[in-house]
């Protein structure tokens, strides 16, 4: 298990990195970043409902519900409690992250996310690989976004640009750290999962689709649908 959760770690805080480096550079399409956290959150909602929710349950019990929602209320206090300013969209406004007080409670929140994320990856391998599979990809959809929201709040608040790709990197960083926690803690996957669970069902559902719900059209909340066929399509095929 460990080194596949570790690799798979590693490759997803290279996509924090990428995400920053893309604002840092300022050489990305909007549409790209939109498409990625529209499929994102279909595919993380399926997840985490279909797959870590009833491995979940098969591990422990009623009180799995408990630690869901526990993970759920985790996020929303360090994401949009604790921090000044969050969300994963490109629209960030100077003067509502301005200084570094603001600026730094922002990437606290985050680096609880993608601390957790690391969690999630290396659980869901103790379980299986299938599920430590599932967990990586709704991971990695959602790191690009990650480290483009966190350079572009820092870029807002007056930081430099490497400062900004500093701390997408300590995304990074963090993610692989989550992995590396669970070496110790291998035992409690029984309650780390659904704390996972709750974490990855807040971000689909509190942070990227309320984004694709501000787009016009249909197009963005359709790839949300191509997001859920493409883990169904995953799971049929796996099967055979």
């Amino acid at each position: 298990m460990e080194w596949k959760a570790l690799v798979l770690g590693l490759v997803a805080a290279i996509a924090n990195i990428a995400g920053g480096l893309v604002v840092v550079r300022r050489s990305w399409q909007p549409l790209y970043l939109r498409s990625f956290i529209a499929l994102g959150s279909g595919f993380m909602l399926a997840a985490s409902l279909l797959e870590m929710l009833p491995e979940s349950f098969a591990l422990l019990g009623s009180p799995a519900a408990t630690w869901l929602l526990g993970g759920y209320l985790l996020m929303h206090f360090f994401e949009h409690t604790l921090s000044a300013h969050f969300h994963f969209g490109e629209e960030i406004h100077a003067e509502e992250v301005a200084g570094a007080g603001r600026s730094h409670t922002v990437l606290l929140g985050m680096l609880i996310h993608t601390f957790v994320d690391g969690v999630s990856i290396a659980s869901g391998f103790l379980v299986s690989d299938w599920l430590g599979g599932v967990i990586f990809l709704a991971v990695f959809l959602h790191k690009m976004p990650e480290g483009f929201a966190v350079s572009s709040v820092m870029l807002a608040s007056g930081r430099s640009a490497r400062f900004a790709l500093l701390s997408s990197a300590v995304l990074g960083l963090a993610t692989v750290a989550g992995v590396l926690v669970m070496t110790p803690l291998r035992g409690q996957v029984a309650y780390t999962l659904p704390l996972s669970a709750g974490v990855t069902l807040y971000v689909a559902a509190s942070d990227l689709i309320p984004l694709v719900n501000q787009e016009p059209g249909v197009r963005m909340a359709l790839v949300v649908f191509v997001g859920v066929v493409f883990l169904l399509a995953l799971k049929w095929l796996f099967a055979f």
